[in-house]
């Protein structure tokens, strides 16, 4: 099932990669890879690209994006997460939960069904309580968290399918502007990557908003110190 990602993956991503150039040779851009990454390299870059903020200023922009999004945000040391992690579902009401292979395992309390995702169906995931998985990086000015398919975050699906994600970001992969953020991701384009800020919502053509349209509607984070 691995490999056969792995292959799926490595496709999509070079007809991505095809289709794109094409569409430049289209509009008069540069077929010629090297040139284009040296016109890439010299663009003009006068947006702030360096924090500005302390760590712990930084946490708190990340925390007050998150609130402002409708997501519960705790702060946690290392040590104290499993407790954490039992108090947010006891409070939500979530027993069944599903994790993507890699979790750590310390993070895991007693008293909860811990499910690991081999490739579950849309309507298996569904079935859940809710979805916990680790993160890759979180940017404070934004209040997003991005997730990779990686051991610990797993498929796109996993954290798309349930109803209520319970996600735990390291305060060590905090950063405060988007630029900082992208740099880290440069080297892991390849992997599918999901942005969120706070639980999903939408808003139709008379502006009513509606959540849990392309996610969950409910979204925990615990800033592990």
């Amino acid at each position: 099932m691995g490999t056969d990602m792995t292959t799926a993956t490595t496709i999509s991503t070079s007809a991505r990669t095809e289709i794109l150039r094409r569409i430049s040779v289209a509009n008069g851009g540069t077929s010629d890879a090297a040139a284009a990454g040296a016109a890439w390299e010299h663009l003009a870059r006068e947006y702030r690209r360096k924090a500005v903020l302390q760590p712990e200023s930084v946490l708190d922009l990340l925390e007050d994006r998150l609130r402002d999004y409708d997501a519960h945000v705790e702060r946690v040391r290392r040590g104290d997460v499993a407790d954490v992690v039992a108090k947010m579902l006891a409070t939500r009401g979530k027993r069944r939960m599903v994790i993507p292979a890699g979790i750590a395992p310390e993070w895991l309390p007693a008293g909860f069904e811990f499910v690991a995702d081999e490739g579950m169906t849309a309507i298996e995931l569904d079935g859940f309580d809710g979805v916990m998985t680790g993160s890759t990086v979180a940017i404070a000015e934004t209040g997003t968290v991005v997730l990779q398919n990686v051991p610990g975050q797993g498929r796109r699906a996993v954290t798309l399918v349930p109803d209520y994600h319970l996600c735990l970001v390291s305060a060590a992969d905090v950063v405060e502007t988007v630029p900082e953020a992208m740099e880290g991701l440069r080297g892991k384009a390849e992997l599918a990557t999901t942005f969120f800020s706070g639980p999903s919502a939408t808003a139709d053509i008379e502006m009513t908003r509606i959540k849990g349209v392309h996610g969950p509607r409910h979204l925990d984070v615990i800033l592990i110190l």
